[in-house]
């Protein structure tokens, strides 16, 4: 399961969302605003803040928009139904 740490409005989760949800990926929004325990989660395992960033098991990328996204799931053989 993919988890995806987005702050809301940021332009870049809403396109990375969109996305996910066109191509039918699974994945699990985590807003970081509205939960100051996932905001530490993430700054924790990214050494950062910025949204989006996302764990798919142990696979992590950050800070990333549409243009990162894609190659790094092609990269991971990651597909809509499973990782």
């Amino acid at each position: 399961m993919m988890d995806v740490y987005i702050k809301p409005g940021c332009p870049w989760c809403v396109q990375v969302e969109a996305y996910l949800q066109k191509g039918g990926y699974e994945y699990r929004a985590i807003d970081v605003i509205a939960d100051d325990a996932a905001f530490e989660k993430m700054r924790e395992l990214f050494g950062q803040t910025s949204a989006p960033s996302m764990t798919v098991g142990d696979l992590k990328l950050a800070d990333f928009g549409v243009e990162e996204l894609v190659p790094f799931l092609e990269e991971h053989g990651i597909v809509p139904g499973g990782e």
